[in-house]
């Protein structure tokens, strides 16, 4: 890999974090945790969340981005 390919994804990534940013900023994502499958327990003083759900589409969200990343470059 040489220099004008890592400039490229290194600008490709800031401009990923800055519509990411903006996303959540406006609220865009404020579904994400309160999603099915996210277990949520709260009794008393103790609270547990895990967001399973989220999580897993998370991780297929990423998958997906860093394949077609990797075809790319």
């Amino acid at each position: 890999m040489n220099n004008h390919q890592i400039g490229l994804m290194i600008i490709f990534l800031g401009v990923l974090l800055i519509l990411g940013g903006a996303l959540i900023w406006t609220g865009a994502f404020s579904w994400f945790g309160r999603l099915p499958g996210d277990i949520r327990i709260e009794s008393g003083n103790v609270s547990i969340f895990i967001p399973f759900t989220s999580m897993i589409l998370l991780s297929l969200a990423l998958s997906l981005l860093l394949g077609a990343i990797n075809k790319l470059f």
